[in-house]
């Protein structure tokens, strides 16, 4: 059987990506990292791991994966998310009437805030 242990993101400085991410989730390191690698974890009770892994790549315009982070009061967690470091994205492939905003984090990778509230 296999499971999904954790989603790895790309980035240019691990240092300032871990404390976006911390500030943005409060997650923590699972154990200590370098320059190079370390992978974040609820800082209570189960949830997704998160590494982040040195990368020279160029961020894409249109990643084939990215992250969904769900929100409870979406204007908020964007509101929050811009004030940490994330900045909005110009999204040409909105719907109609959508449900998410998408925000790059402080490296440029593409994330969505998804409105979990009742509609």
């Amino acid at each position: 059987m296999l499971t999904i242990g954790t989603i790895v993101l790309g980035v240019n400085d691990v240092n300032a990506a871990t404390k976006f991410w911390n500030d943005a989730l409060g997650y923590v390191p699972r154990e200590a990292g370098d320059d190079t690698w370390v992978t974040l974890v609820p800082s209570s009770g189960p949830g997704a791991e998160l590494s982040l892994m040195f990368s020279e790549t160029p961020v894409q315009d249109h990643p084939r994966i990215h992250l969904d982070l769900y929100a409870d009061d979406q204007s908020a967690e964007v509101e929050r998310l811009v004030s940490l470091g994330a900045r909005r994205v110009d999204w040409d492939s909105y719907p109609e009437d959508p449900d998410f905003v998408v925000l790059e984090d402080p490296d440029g990778n593409l994330f969505c805030v998804i409105d979990r509230s009742p509609r």
